[in-house]
């Protein structure tokens, strides 16, 4: 009689390899299921541009503006938090291409400050940046969206709906084949491109017509205080997070010993540029009244400009969004695999398609969160959240590239930085943790503080002393059966 249901071998380990054949499961013991490698230069750069631009060169103008006062100084912003992530970027490609594993920080955390502190990041990362993240720009997808239609109000419910819609769709890209969702992001990206050049020769356009009024004030209303300028640089880097997204699908990206760093370069070289120009033209159209009044930056600057036509805007910007999601969740859901792989959480959610060569469970885990995260939807809350959470662990991995220096110190390093650039990475990471918390605390650095050490609670008894004993077995077995995914192993590239 044909055997339908699974049964385990008596020597069954923890990495036991299984396929799904014809509906039946399958002990296949020399069959490797790993994703493929399907990002390039190209794609790769295009993740990056993508990540960075989403949601936030539409929304942070009107924050960076309000927290420096000045033209000016807004402007030095931009172009400051450009090159202190062309910094992080440099360093990210180094331990990058040190430890050739997916996961972002992760690995690198475990590697050079040990598996307690990357337990911390996946934690974080995996119930709270990634799904905010997601929940953000797909909340600001769907404010666009709504812009389209008649409202009395300001409409919660239609916009949430949107939101989830969206978070929904880009799950299925990208349980169904990650090419299609490295394709998906190069589209998208054009199309973001696309937009911003329109925005910024119409910038140019209104220059050459005298308007310079406002560029002209320079300096003048510049604020003094730090705290102001930390907040206006987390709304500045907050419009450029995404400038490590490639760090988190080293394992899917071909040749990574040179386009790791290539890719990190070119796409935020390309992305400070784009946005220098494109906050430049913000202010010669709109001023900085306009700006500050406007709820729909993007929106406001096409009805000024572009007249009737001024339609299209908003429908890059969703092309935008959409897109910037798609690289969040793409590269976010990375962690997870990465952590569940080394049981700092359950081992099924590491699991890959057998047929479609996905990590299936991780992205499903993701968007349940990402769900989740719409409910409360404060979008400024949830960007500070995000901004102290995510600077204090990129200031941790600096530091892991540091002491990585010297407990590893003949390992092959195809690319290695001039020391002083993680170093002040590293510093302002630190001052943009600290500063906001000394001069004008606020309740979400608390909330995040205490999530962050209260992943203890979980890692003490379910990864040190390892208490589950086989409790979670028969999960395992119903999300293998009913996804037909199996383990994945990492095999480490050939310098």
């Amino acid at each position: 009689m044909e055997n339908t249901g699974y049964q385990p071998e008596e020597d069954e380990g923890p990495r036991q390899r299984y396929a799904i054949r014809n509906g039946n499961m399958a002990v296949a013991n020399n069959e490797k299921v790993k994703m493929k490698k399907n990002v390039g230069l190209i794609s790769g750069i295009s993740f990056i541009v993508g990540s960075i631009i989403g949601s936030g060169i539409f929304i942070s103008p009107k924050g960076v503006l309000t927290e420096t006062g000045s033209v000016g100084l807004s402007l030095v912003v931009w172009v400051s938090a450009g090159i202190l992530s062309l910094l992080g970027s440099l360093a990210y490609a180094e331990v990058g291409c040190l430890i050739t594993k997916s996961g972002g920080e992760y690995p690198y955390l475990w590697a050079g400050l040990g598996r307690v502190i990357a337990f911390m990041f996946a934690w974080t990362k995996i119930i709270v940046l990634t799904p905010s993240a997601v929940a953000i720009i797909t909340l600001t997808f769907a404010e666009y969206t709504v812009t389209f239609f008649d409202y009395c109000g300001a409409p919660q419910t239609p916009v949430k709906v949107i939101a989830a819609l969206a978070i929904l769709t880009l799950a299925i890209i990208n349980c169904w084949d990650t090419k299609l969702a490295a394709n998906v992001q190069v589209f998208f990206t054009a199309a973001k491109l696309i937009a911003l050049v329109i925005i910024i020769i119409g910038g140019f356009v209104w220059l050459g017509r005298g308007e310079t009024a406002t560029m002209q004030k320079g300096f003048a209303g510049s604020t003094g205080s730090a705290s102001s300028i930390a907040l206006a640089f987390y709304d500045a880097l907050w419009a450029y997070d995404g400038w490590n997204t490639l760090n988190y699908v080293t394992e899917e990206l071909r040749n990574p010993y040179v386009n790791l760093p290539r890719a990190n370069v070119i796409g935020v070289v390309l992305v400070t540029v784009v946005y220098l120009l494109a906050n430049i033209s913000y202010l010669t159209v709109l001023g900085t009244d306009g700006l500050l009044e406007s709820n729909a930056v993007v929106v406001t600057w096409g009805e000024k400009v572009l007249g009737s036509a001024g339609i299209i805007m908003p429908i890059f910007v969703l092309f935008s969004t959409f897109g910037a999601a798609n690289g969040a969740l793409y590269a976010g859901v990375r962690t997870l695999y990465a952590a569940a792989r080394e049981h700092h959480f359950p081992e099924v959610l590491s699991y890959v398609s057998c047929k479609r060569y996905t990590p299936t469970p991780c992205i499903i885990f993701t968007t349940i969160v990402s769900l989740l995260m719409l409910i409360p939807g404060n979008i400024g809350s949830l960007i500070d959240f995000f901004s102290f959470a995510a600077w204090l662990f990129y200031a941790l991995t600096i530091l892991s590239l540091v002491v990585l220096r010297f407990t590893m110190k003949n390992a092959h390093r195809p690319i290695k930085v001039f020391i002083l650039f993680p170093l002040i990475f590293m510093a302002c990471s630190v001052y943009l943790v600290i500063a906001p918390i000394i001069q004008d605390p606020a309740i979400e650095f608390l909330y995040a503080f205490i999530f962050i050490v209260g992943g203890l609670v979980f890692y003490i008894p379910f990864v040190h002393f390892n208490l589950d004993h086989g409790c979670f077995r028969p999960v395992t077995k119903f999300v293998q059966y009913w996804l037909e995914v199996v383990p994945s192993p990492y095999e480490p590239e050939e310098p």
